[in-house]
């Protein structure tokens, strides 16, 4: 029978029919009622809502973010949000814009962290950025305006890192040819991370990011850390960079300084703890 010979019959619309009308109906006003339109979605930073900064950590050549992962749960048992940012190793103008961009997505403070050339993209990156309170150094470069990393670790003798690189070309967007750098996996322990074991070394090396020789030369902008408080941990027996260029490029900053006597350029790695309390330092000093 059809609706119409139903309800002619009955005087009455099936049950099922007026059920089913009524939910299609209260959807299509639920949608209408909710639903912004095309035109009025804006996308707005991810609020942070804890009362701790966001701990944002940058790492630098021939490694990758794993090299923070001995300190990402301390920090995060700690109450810290923490995003460890994929640094690009291209070219200091591109790596820092692609960090400056991260920090403009944050809403609330930030404590920067850079390890080894990570830390000229966080002296370039927090320019601007009234949201980062203060800037943490981890064995790391400290530029001035117009200086390269790799000015700064030929200022003092003690780096194995002239003698340990191999190169590789590689194809631009432009049609050019790039060259990356790599730490020789036969010299990465003794140049990078003595302090640990053989076989997390090997892990390190085969696993290691090359950096564009274009980066490691590339001269610096006006420095963040000329305007902001900074904190600097030396690793005393780097033979990245010299340890000697590490105390010199922390007084000149006026960081607030810890060195840890016998430790690697990877000092996060073999010594988490004390990084995790040169960071949480800054953050008490700076909130």
């Amino acid at each position: 029978m059809s609706e119409n010979s139903f309800s002619q019959v009955t005087g009455r619309r099936p049950k099922g029919r007026m059920l089913l009308t009524g939910m299609l109906a209260a959807a299509a006003l639920t949608a209408v009622a909710v639903a912004p339109s095309a035109a009025s979605a804006t996308v707005t930073p991810a609020t942070n809502k804890t009362a701790k900064p966001t701990v944002v950590l940058v790492h630098g050549a021939f490694a990758d973010s794993s090299s923070w992962n001995k300190v990402i749960p301390k920090l995060q048992r700690a109450g810290y949000p923490v995003i460890a940012a994929a640094n690009p190793l291209r070219d200091l103008n591109g790596d820092s814009a692609y960090v400056s961009s991260v920090l403009s997505s944050i809403a609330g403070p930030v404590i920067l962290v850079g390890h080894s050339y990570g830390g000229e993209v966080i002296s370039n990156a927090a320019v601007g950025h009234a949201n980062v309170k203060a800037l943490v150094y981890i064995a790391a470069f400290v530029p001035d305006e117009g200086e390269s990393g790799l000015d700064l670790t030929g200022k003092y003798p003690g780096s194995l890192l002239a003698t340990s690189l191999i190169t590789r070309d590689f194809p631009l967007p432009d049609g050019g040819t790039g060259t990356d750098a790599y730490v020789d996996a036969a010299k990465f322990r003794a140049a990078f991370a003595a302090d640990l074991p053989a076989g997390d070394a090997a892990l390190m090396a085969a696993t290691q990011r090359p950096a564009s020789l274009a980066a490691l030369g590339s001269p610096s902008g006006a420095p963040a850390w000329k305007t902001l408080p900074s904190w600097y941990l030396v690793a005393g027996s780097d033979k990245a960079i010299p340890a000697a260029a590490e105390r010199f490029m922390a007084k000149r900053a006026k960081a607030h300084t810890t060195e840890i006597k016998g430790a690697s350029h990877v000092v996060m790695i073999s010594h988490p703890d004390a990084t995790v309390d040169l960071i949480t330092a800054a953050a008490r000093a700076t909130s």
